[in-house]
């Protein structure tokens, strides 16, 4: 990696022992792997405060189709929000349970209140929203 700077970071060693523990169970292979990874989540879920940073996430949504014209409320609010949706995927569950999953882009705060309005939908029984920032925003 270019321009690497060294610093130390001081713990107390029940901290250090438990935070050694969840590197080797994540499979780091080195506390600063670990430490990076930690920093960026921070400044992701900092960029996500602002709400105005360009994003990526997933919206993942379980309903059972046979719900009365719940299809069809779907379908047309996706349609609502088609510059921002990516990709969709559905998926049969069983004889009544879809999975639908969508990869959305845009700015933070709009995806977000799209998820909101998906999930909210009556009939979702069950709906979550994953996000983070665009890989260029990490560099």
């Amino acid at each position: 990696m270019a321009g690497i700077t060294r610093f130390g970071v001081s713990l107390e060693e029940k901290l250090l022992k438990r935070f050694d523990r969840l590197i080797v169970r994540k499979g780091y292979a080195n506390r600063s792997e670990a430490i990076r990874d930690l920093i960026r989540d921070s400044l992701v879920r900092d960029q996500w405060d602002i709400g105005t940073e360009m994003a990526v996430g997933t919206i993942t949504l379980v309903y059972d189709h046979e719900t009365r014209e719940l299809a069809e409320k779907l379908t047309a609010l996706q349609h609502d929000y088609f510059a921002a949706i990516v990709s969709t995927l559905h998926v049969h569950l069983d004889a009544h349970h879809c999975l639908e999953v969508l990869v959305v882009r845009g700015a933070a705060s709009d995806l977000k209140g799209i998820a909101d309005r998906l999930i909210g939908t009556r009939g979702v029984m069950h709906g979550t929203f994953s996000a983070t920032v665009e890989g260029k925003a990490l560099g």
